[in-house]
């Protein structure tokens, strides 16, 4: 359904132009969910806003490579098709929704406003479906609520509301930027249940941006992992927690807190940061963090090696 290309994403920055995406390649398929995994700052959201150009103008930012969407490069629509397919064949959820959400604007009118675009349905017809897809992401006072404004709801309710606008015109594909961040952990569980119906009656495909591994051990068949603007491993998510191949991966599941650690116990850090954007001339971008780095590590770039059953990794000493 979708497949990324060489996909390299430039902007303009002092007065010289960094990638904060650079050579990313990986595909999502019909009725698959894909998590796309990594640190804050290795350019997963760069990546999820590049499927529909959703840069501002004051960006100029400057994309190179393909995303085909079936027979479509959407690099190469023009702004006609992008309006097209946004919303009514590639919706996304953003991380945080009162920003997405206009504030001077009811529920109900801008749910509507996605139907409008893309349907021929009449004011009665927009109402009654807006109010059925409130009722289906679970919340209960859907006819009251369209009147209501943004910051009458709490979180979870705002993350539904952006649930059910994404889903109103049943697109083909769902972007979903960590959609259960700034959620408490009972209604992160919901969102997710909620997700995993929807995408089984509807028959659409997830790309899931999250840092959360549990969230893509509960959501993902395949995981794509990025670092510092590369794809780093490629796999299916029982390969992904069975045997990590690549440093970085195995470090992340390190770092994760277990139901049988020590009381009071401390997590396993990866040390140091994501490096910022152009600041690594040569070499592997997770050497200067890795325990296992040799002097190849620093001089010369890996390449994404397939290890077979469709498990690849960009290391030359994976595990």
């Amino acid at each position: 359904m979708l497949t990324i290309e060489n996909l390299k994403i430039e902007f303009k920055s002092h007065g010289r132009r960094v990638a904060p995406v650079d050579g990313v390649s990986f595909s999502l398929g019909q009725d698959e969910t894909v998590g796309l995994l990594g640190e804050s700052g290795c350019g997963k959201s760069v990546t999820a806003l590049s499927i529909l150009r959703l840069f501002p103008m004051a960006s100029q930012a400057r994309l190179s490579g393909a995303i085909r969407f079936g027979e479509r490069d959407l690099l190469q629509a023009d702004d006609a098709t992008l309006r097209s397919i946004r919303g009514k064949e590639i919706a996304m959820i953003f991380q945080e929704p009162m920003t997405s959400l206009n504030p001077l604007h009811r529920i109900g009118d801008q749910l509507g406003e996605m139907l409008r675009i893309h349907t021929s349905l009449s004011r009665q017809a927009i109402d009654a479906k807006v109010i059925a897809m409130l009722e289906r992401v679970g919340l209960s006072r859907a006819a009251q609520l369209v009147d209501e404004y943004p910051h009458s709801l709490s979180g979870g309710m705002r993350q539904r509301v952006m649930i059910a606008m994404a889903l109103l015109c049943q697109p083909r594909l769902l972007v979903c930027d960590e959609p259960t961040t700034a959620l408490d952990v009972t209604i992160q569980a919901q969102i997710l249940d909620l997700m995993r119906d929807l995408k089984r009656e509807q028959k659409t495909s997830i790309l899931m941006i999250t840092h959360d591994l549990g969230v893509v051990a509960e959501m993902c068949q395949r995981v794509v992992v990025m670092y510092a603007g590369q794809v780093v491993e490629q796999s299916s998510v029982e390969d992904l927690f069975d045997r990590p191949a690549h440093p970085y991966t195995h470090a992340l599941m390190r770092a994760r807190p277990a139901l049988d650690a020590t009381p009071g116990a401390s997590l396993t850090a990866i040390p140091g940061s994501v490096p910022p954007p152009g600041t690594i001339a040569q070499g592997c971008r997770f050497a200067a963090r890795c325990t296992r780095a040799q002097d190849i590590c620093r001089q010369e770039m890996p390449v994404l090696e397939n290890l077979g059953d469709g498990h690849s990794v960009r290391c030359w000493y994976p595990h």
